[in-house]
C-alpha cells in the first residue's frame, strides 16, 4: 500500500494514469509527447508507477505499451472506503471503470498463497462464487470443453464460453459470451487469460481480457478489479468482500 500511496502523490504520476485511462496500451512515445519533460523523466515516473502496480507493460513486437491497471485502487477503496460506501457510491465507482473503452486490458495482482491453491480458487465453482459477485463457473477444464458462468439466484445462465489452453497451476485460456442482458450478449465472445507466477511466499497474478470490440460495452470488463480483490481478500484472511457489486448474485 506504501508504494501506492508514494505513486499517487505525484501529480506527473497521476497524470499519466489519466492518460492511460483516457487511452490504454500507449508506448513511451505517445506518453512523451504529452508531458513537457525529458524522455527520461516520463520513464522515470512509469518505474515507479509499475513498481506500485498501478501500471503493467506488455511487449507488442518492437513496441512497449503501457496498461493501466485499477486493482491496487481497487483494494485501498475496498480497506477503507466500502464499508462506508452506500450503494450508489460503488455504482459510480463501477461507472468509472465502464467509461474506459479498449481492445485489451490486463490486470495484475499480488497474492500471498501457492499456485496450486490459487489455481484451484479460480476453477472451483464453490470457491469462485466467493469472490465472483456470487456467480460460480464450471467445466471439466479441458480444452475444446464448455464453460459456464451461473448463480441459481440469476434465472438462467450469466456467460458461457470455451477452454482452449489449459496448463495448470501456471495458465487457463477461455472464451466468454456474456449473457446477463442482451446489451452484452450481442457483443459475442471475448477472450480471458490466467497467468500464475509464483514469486517467494506468493503468486503473481495476471488476468488479460482481449479480443473486445473497439467500444464494446464496458460491463464486460468493468467487474475484474473487485473479482481480484475479493479473490486476494478470501485467500489471504478467508473472509468476503461486502460491497454492494460482490453480493450482486449472493
Amino acid at each position: 500500500m506504501d508504494a501506492v500511496f508514494r505513486a499517487l502523490a505525484d501529480p506527473t504520476r497521476r497524470s499519466l494514469l489519466d492518460e492511460l485511462y483516457r487511452a490504454d496500451g500507449q508506448t513511451l512515445n505517445a506518453l512523451e509527447e504529452r508531458f513537457p519533460m525529458t524522455r527520461f523523466g516520463v520513464m522515470k515516473h512509469l518505474k515507479l508507477l509499475e513498481e506500485a502496480g498501478l501500471v503493467v507493460t506488455r511487449r507488442r513486437g518492437r513496441e512497449k505499451l503501457h496498461f493501466l491497471n485499477p486493482v491496487p485502487i481497487r483494494l485501498v477503496h475496498d480497506r477503507w472506503v466500502s464499508k462506508y460506501a452506500e450503494p450508489w457510491t460503488a455504482g459510480l465507482s463501477e461507472l468509472k471503470q465502464r467509461l474506459e473503452k479498449t481492445m485489451e486490458k490486463i490486470y495484475e495482482i499480488y497474492i500471498r498463497t501457492t499456485p496450486e491453491r490459487l489455481w484451484e480458487a479460480i476453477t472451483d465453482p464453490d470457491i469462485r462464487a466467493k469472490y465472483n459477485f456470487g456467480a460460480a463457473v464450471s467445466s471439466d477444464w479441458t480444452p475444446g470443453s464448455r464453460l459456464e458462468l451461473g448463480s441459481p439466484k440469476a434465472g438462467g445462465l450469466l456467460g458461457e464460453g470455451e477452454i482452449l489452453e489449459v496448463d495448470p497451476p501456471r495458465r487457463l485460456v477461455h472464451t466468454m459470451v456474456a449473457l446477463w442482458s442482451d446489451e452484452v450478449k450481442s457483443e459475442g465472445a471475448s477472450r480471458v487469460t490466467w497467468e500464475i507466477e509464483p514469486i517467494h511466499d506468493s503468486c503473481r497474478l495476471t488476468v488479460t481480457h482481449d479480443q473486445l470490440r473497439e467500444g464494446a460495452n464496458d460491463q464486460l470488463y468493468g467487474g475484474w478489479p473487485m473479482i481480484l480483490s475479493g479473490l486476494k481478500t478470501w485467500l489471504e484472511t478467508g473472509q468476503l468482500l461486502t460491497t454492494p457489486g460482490s453480493l450482486m448474485y449472493t
